[in-house]
């Protein structure tokens, strides 16, 4: 019974590292885990840029360290293989204006940078978290599906 039991484990323990190893080297997997970050970084400072919510620098500053992390692992995500599958949403100009797209996150990357050192309260919040999230829309405009 124990050996059949360390045999499951041994097994189980494989797969889930077979599973997690997959995933490293899927560039559609990580760049949805990212953006999926970012997007749950981004929620609590909504409700502060709506008003809904009370004024927290430390949860915007993590935001903003979350974007600045995705601004830099993001271009690498999207190799010329990774056009299709994976439910992915990016369109296929990317690739064609790949330059222009990996600038999108360098400014992403900046506007966050100086978004850190400009926050620091709600009235400072708007203007300056305002353009980090205009950047996004700009890509997001230019080179992602609609979702229906």
């Amino acid at each position: 019974m124990m050996k059949k039991f360390l045999t499951i484990s041994i097994l189980a323990g494989v797969a889930f590292a077979a599973g997690a190893a997959t995933a490293q080297n899927d560039p559609i997997a990580q760049r949805k885990s990212i953006m999926k970050g970012v997007g749950d970084a981004t929620k609590p400072v909504a409700g502060m840029l709506k008003g809904t919510e009370p004024f927290d620098n430390a949860l915007v500053q993590k935001a903003l360290a979350t974007y600045i992390d995705a601004a830099k692992k993001m271009p690498s995500l999207f190799p010329a293989d990774s056009k299709h599958g994976g439910e992915t949403t990016a369109r296929s100009n990317i690739w064609d204006e790949k330059p222009r797209f990996d600038g999108l996150f360098a400014r992403l990357g900046q506007e966050a940078a100086a978004a850190q050192g400009a926050i620091k309260d709600q009235d400072s919040l708007k203007p300056n978290f305002g353009k980090v999230l205009g950047v996004c829309k700009e890509c997001h405009d230019d080179y992602r599906e609609k979702k229906n």
